[in-house]
C-alpha cells in the first residue's frame, strides 16, 4: 500500500463530477454515456490512490468489476435481493443492463491506458514514477 495524493485528488474531482451529473444533468448524452466512461476512471483513480499496482492490473480489475456489475443488472440482482426500490442500491449498482454501458466502460479503460501511456512518456507528470 502506498498513498498517492495525485490520484486521490483526481478521485475527489471525478466523484464530485459524478455527483453533479447525477443531481443536475438530465440529457441524452452526458448522463447515460459520458457518466459511464467517467465511473471506470473514478474507480481506477480510487484504487491507484492507495495501491501501487501496475496500470494494466488495475485497468483489468476495473474492467472485470464493471462487467460484473453490468451482468448483475442483466440478472435483476437488486430486485432479487429486495433492494429494487432503494435509490442508493440503484445508484451504486444501476438498474438496467445495456450494451452501450459495456462500450462506455471499454472507452473509459482505453482513456485510462492512453493517458497513463502519455504520462509514461513524461514520468514526473503525475506521480513521479513510470508505468511498469
Amino acid at each position: 500500500m502506498k498513498f498517492n495524493r495525485n490520484y486521490f485528488i483526481l478521485t475527489i474531482l471525478l466523484f464530485s463530477t459524478e455527483v453533479f451529473i447525477a443531481l443536475f444533468i438530465r440529457d441524452k448524452f452526458i448522463r447515460p454515456y459520458f457518466d459511464d466512461v467517467l465511473v471506470v476512471i473514478l474507480i481506477y483513480c480510487f484504487i491507484k490512490s492507495f495501491l501501487d499496482l501496475p496500470v494494466w492490473k488495475v485497468a483489468l480489475f476495473v474492467t472485470i468489476l464493471s462487467f460484473c456489475i453490468e451482468t448483475l443488472q442483466y440478472l435483476n440482482f437488486i430486485d432479487k435481493i429486495g433492494l429494487g426500490k432503494s435509490e442508493i442500491a440503484k445508484a451504486f449498482l444501476g438498474n438496467s443492463f445495456s450494451w452501450w454501458d459495456i462500450l462506455c466502460y471499454i472507452v473509459g479503460i482505453v482513456v485510462i491506458i492512453f493517458v497513463e501511456y502519455l504520462f509514461r512518456l513524461k514520468p514526473n507528470a503525475i506521480n513521479n514514477s513510470h508505468i511498469p
